[in-house]
């Protein structure tokens, strides 16, 4: 799995997103990795409910890793960390 050469300028987004294909390189399955991502968000966001966290989760996967989307970062946790 090829690494995203995007920058993703919210940390708890480039965290998630990084540590999905960091698990998925070392052989990590999806379900494991995607359950891990969501609960790394969670440290991060500790008010978000596991709902929330899946669904900004899978948002985020889908767009920089199954879809490669060229665009930055997405609307999601809102917590203003807009660090570049």
């Amino acid at each position: 799995m090829a690494r995203s050469e995007k920058r993703v300028t919210r940390r708890c987004e480039a965290a998630v997103i990084t540590a999905y294909q960091e698990l998925r390189e070392i052989g990590t399955a999806d379900p494991q990795a995607f359950n891990a991502c969501t609960t790394l968000y969670r440290i991060h966001h500790p008010e978000a409910s596991v709902t929330e966290a899946r669904r900004l989760v899978a948002e985020w996967i889908d767009h920089h890793i199954i879809r490669q989307e060229n665009t930055m970062a997405l609307a999601g946790c809102g917590c203003g960390e807009d660090h570049a």
